[in-house]
């Protein structure tokens, strides 16, 4: 479905789960991580089931990741920055809202 990106005009680096990953500067995390051949960004709460994106547009909360440093984030609306840490999404945690005002 994806193929795995290796053109980068203007690369960072980041890392998911402790493994190393390049980007283009402006994509997405989710961008990112799909283009990386990342596909589990979460696990459901009750089933334990993978989760990934689903709309890309920020409204299902599927992509939700973990940022060190802001909490939970929606990959899909996130731009990636050099040097992010990022880990598997929990939606017991509070999700960072876009304003950095209280946690929802």
């Amino acid at each position: 479905m994806f193929q795995q990106r290796t053109d980068f005009s203007d690369p960072v680096t980041l890392s998911f789960e402790g493994r190393e990953i390049m980007a283009n500067r402006g994509d997405t995390l989710a961008a990112a991580l799909l283009g990386c051949g990342i596909f589990d960004f979460r696990r459901a709460v009750v089933s334990n089931t993978p989760r990934a994106p689903f709309c890309m547009i920020g409204n299902c909360y599927e992509c939700l990741v973990e940022v060190e440093g802001k909490g939970l984030v929606q990959a899909c609306l996130t731009e990636v920055v050099e040097g992010m840490r990022v880990n598997m999404g929990s939606p017991r945690k509070p999700v960072a809202s876009g304003n950095d005002s209280a946690d929802v």
